[in-house]
C-alpha cells in the first residue's frame, strides 16, 4: 500500500487518537489487554467475548474498536498510514498477541477477528514488518519458557 502524502491534518487526528488513549477507561483497558489477558486457546478468547456485562468483554470490546477505527482510517485515507505507523504498534502488538487464538475465530457475522488491522497488515509492507516481528518475539518467549520449565 502506497499511502499520502502526510499534512497536518493527519497529525492533528493521530494527536486526537493519542488524546483518546490517554482516557482513563481505555487507559485501563489497554493495560489489560496488553498485560493481563492471555487466553492460552480460542476457547479462553471466546469466553470473555461472550462474557457480555462483565468488566473484562467491555474492556476487550474498547480495545479492539479503538485501533480497528485507527485501521479504517489508514485503510479509508483519512489518516496518513506511514505516519501513523511511526507512532504506534500497539495495535499491530494487539493483533499479533492474539492472533494465534483466533486464527479461526469467526464472529456471529462470520467476520474474522480484528479484520481492518489484518486488512492494514496484507496492504502495507511495513505494518506486515512490525507485525511478523512480534510474531517472532511470541514465538522466541514461547520457546525459552519451554526451554526453562
Amino acid at each position: 500500500m502506497d499511502f499520502q502524502m502526510a499534512n497536518s491534518a493527519d497529525a492533528e487526528l493521530i494527536l486526537k487518537l493519542y488524546e483518546l488513549r490517554r482516557e482513563t477507561v481505555l487507559r485501563q483497558a489497554r493495560h489489560w489487554v496488553m498485560f493481563e489477558f492471555n487466553p492460552a486457546n480460542k476457547d479462553e478468547f471466546v469466553a470473555v467475548r461472550q462474557a457480555f456485562g462483565t468488566e473484562n468483554n467491555a474492556w476487550l470490546r474498547q480495545v479492539i474498536s479503538y485501533w480497528e477505527m485507527a485501521a479504517s482510517f489508514i485503510l479509508r485515507e483519512a489518516m496518513n498510514g506511514d505516519m501513523f505507523l511511526d507512532t504506534t504498534f500497539e495495535g499491530l502488538f494487539i493483533y499479533a498477541k492474539l492472533h494465534r487464538v483466533t486464527e479461526e475465530f469467526r464472529d456471529s457475522m462470520g467476520q474474522a477477528f480484528m479484520p481492518q488491522t489484518a486488512a492494514l497488515i496484507e496492504k502495507s509492507s511495513a505494518a506486515r514488518h512490525i507485525f511478523q516481528s512480534f510474531i517472532n518475539n511470541f514465538q522466541q518467549l514461547k520457546a525459552a519458557k519451554t526451554t526453562n520449565s
